[in-house]
């Protein structure tokens, strides 16, 4: 080993004492630990035992620390019986090394012991503890030691506050983040930028993102911890273009994004269907040579995932070295959604032959590739499965998935049953899937039954009663379906707006129903008349019972042709060459009449359209659509 510095000077020199006393062992130890040579450390503690020379407690601190730098719990242990054996175990600092090793190599428990047997603890022993638990993810935990702290009335230092900062954040503990950030002010200890950087996460995480953007803007400095905990406060708040927004900032200003950046970013261009930005972003990491990670990897996934490009989102995950049980869980949700069901299932089989457990959330993603594969009997074993052969009890989202998988395949009698049986407490989501496959298999009976119950546990959801009343216009019941629109214009229940968003050349744009506010308005509408024209030449015929409710009959065709999802196409065809794939994000259930249009538009133009719905991804090609009109 080539010993950076001059301590292959020191060791020769050390060599050269015939019985070197154990302060010169104790220098030595202390010198390769602090010089990054652990190893050297531990192997030079190794030769003073067999040596025969005694350790003292300076000893002790010193190849703890070692330990504790290389993670090694088993030498760690060992050293530990033997400071019991001498009688060193209630020194301060060497508990203290004691409490760090063990935090360190995610035995907290056991530096938990240590700790609440010590007469004495100054800050940095509890330090060693907030600092353990952060690492484990008890965030809960460091709340609740420092509240011990504050009673017992310890003083505590900045390190202390940006633990329990960040712990405030995880947990939501708005109350104790804002004691704190009065003793900031009180205390004049603004001027530190890690401690304001945990406020800003603090505030962005509690839900509180202005307060947090109003301390982001006073920073002096902002480096790339505050950059990234802001963008992370944006996205976790659902303010995604907001995330996406201050992320060019950030490049303006020549910051480096890290992982946590990037992860953030990514998650952001998943919901917005940002399909271009995240792939720029892909392109950075690779020009950055920044190491894909389990998470950002995982987080790579996803975003392509739900984009609907499933093969870039396979491609990242055979080039990860490591996967963790959500790695395999993105891919296996993400075929799901995306119509590949069976392949998902494949997965589940490969990911068990590899010994990696499944989670409750595995489970949803592997019910979920049943449902829209039609897997009726795949879906009941799987059900049987969790419980019987992995101990997880199914959630109200399995028993979801388990009525969508009988629904959808048209068995609406044994769902209703499955749903009266159920051990747990039914929720609106339970009848709403069953009611939208009774909108797919035109069941009246099961429909109204459906929304009745529905009623009684949220009653004013419009999305509901436009369902049922479809159900009764798909049979023909034209009066019961006016009704049911009756009914919601007394009970003053308006349709949800649907929106649509689509990205042309990094920027993303957003259309509502009938909605003019777009600079290119008048080349859109123009783009949708001349595209119900060219579909109508092929056999479209418009729904107009998806028309909005106060719509007048005149006007029902011209209200269902400027839906949001088909002003977002139009807006895709004038803005990209030809053959050119048109993805769009709905924040609802795409209509039956879009659906329809959407097939034709895709074979009349020769485009692949994929759509991203509230439920589903849509891949439509050549008058298609991959759900197979079951959705």
């Amino acid at each position: 080993m080539v010993l950076p510095g001059s301590m292959d000077y020191a060791l020769a020199i050390f060599d050269s004492i015939q019985e070197p006393p154990p302060a010169t062992y104790n220098i030595l130890i202390r010198a390769f630990t602090m010089k990054q040579s652990p190893e050297m450390a531990i192997l030079l503690y190794i030769k003073m035992r067999d040596n025969a020379v005694e350790p003292d407690k300076y000893t002790f601190s010193g190849i703890l620390k070692a330990c504790s730098r290389l993670r090694v719990l088993k030498e760690g242990e060992q050293i530990h019986a033997h400071i019991s054996k001498m009688g060193f175990g209630f020194h301060g600092f060497v508990q203290n090394t004691l409490i760090h090793l063990y935090a360190n190599c995610g035995k907290v428990d056991v530096a938990r012991r240590v700790f609440d047997k010590m007469q004495e603890r100054g800050v940095i022993t509890w330090n060693s503890m907030f600092a353990g638990y952060s690492k484990r993810g008890s965030w809960g935990e460091v709340v609740k030691l420092f509240q011990e702290m504050l009673e017992l009335n310890v003083e505590f230092d900045e390190v202390s506050l940006i633990s329990v900062l960040t712990a405030c954040g995880r947990v939501g503990n708005l109350e104790l983040g804002e004691w704190i950030s009065e003793y900031i002010e009180t205390k004049g200890l603004v001027g530190n930028l890690n401690l304001i950087t945990s406020l800003v996460d603090m505030y962005a995480k509690c839900g509180r993102v202005e307060e947090a953007r109003r301390l982001f803007h006073k920073m002096p400095r902002r480096d790339v911890v505050a950059w990234s905990a802001m963008i992370s406060g944006y996205n976790q708040a659902g303010r995604c273009r907001e995330a996406l927004d201050l992320f060019h900032e950030m490049q303006i200003g020549n910051v480096d994004p890290n992982e946590v950046t990037m992860v953030s970013v990514l998650s952001s261009c998943a919901v917005l269907g940002a399909f271009e930005t995240g792939k720029w972003v892909h392109f950075f990491i690779k020009r950055k040579r920044m190491k894909i990670t389990v998470t950002l990897g995982t987080a790579l996934m996803d975003f392509y995932a739900k984009c609907g490009s499933i093969e870039d989102s396979l491609e990242v995950f055979h080039k990860m070295s490591s996967k963790n049980v959500l790695s395999w869980t993105v891919l296996i949700k993400g075929l799901a959604s995306n119509g590949q069901g069976r392949r998902a299932l494949d997965f589940f089989t490969q990911m068990r032959k590899k010994n990696i457990e499944p989670n409750d959330v595995t489970f949803i993603g592997v019910l979920s590739a049943c449902s829209h594969a039609g897997l009726v009997d795949e879906g009941r074993r799987l059900f049987v499965s969790m419980s019987r052969d992995y101990g997880i009890e199914p959630r109200i989202e399995h028993y979801g998935c388990m009525v969508d998988i009988l629904a959808r395949a048209g068995f609406l009698e044994e769902a209703y049953q499955f749903v009266t049986n159920m051990p747990i407490e039914r929720n609106a989501i339970i009848y709403r899937t069953l009611l939208a496959s009774c909108r797919v298999h035109k069941s009246v009976e099961f429909g109204e039954k459906s929304l009745e119950n529905i009623v009684k546990l949220e009653p004013t959801h419009s999305g509901d009663y436009i369902l049922l009343s479809n159900i009764y216009a798909s049979v023909g019941r034209w009066e019961d379906a006016s009704r049911v629109r009756r009914q919601m214009k007394e009970k003053g229940i308006k349709k949800s707006p649907g929106c649509t968003l689509i990205e042309i050349d990094g920027a993303i744009h957003e259309f509502l129903a009938e909605h003019s506010a777009h600079p290119q308005s008048k080349e859109i509408y123009r783009a949708v008349e001349n595209m119900m024209k060219r579909i109508k030449s092929v056999g479209y015929v418009p729904d107009v019972t998806e028309a909005r409710l106060d719509a007048e009959e005149d006007d029902k065709e011209a209200a269902v042709s400027h839906h949001s999802e088909k002003l977002a196409i139009a807006f895709g065809l004038i803005n990209t060459s030809p053959g050119t794939t048109i993805r769009i994000s709905k924040n609802l259930r795409v209509c039956s009449d879009c659906h329809t249009a959407t097939k034709l538009i895709s074979k009349v133009y020769n485009r692949e359209i994929i759509v991203r719905d509230r439920n589903r991804f849509h891949h439509f090609k050549g008058g298609s659509c991959s759900c197979n009109d079951y959705w």
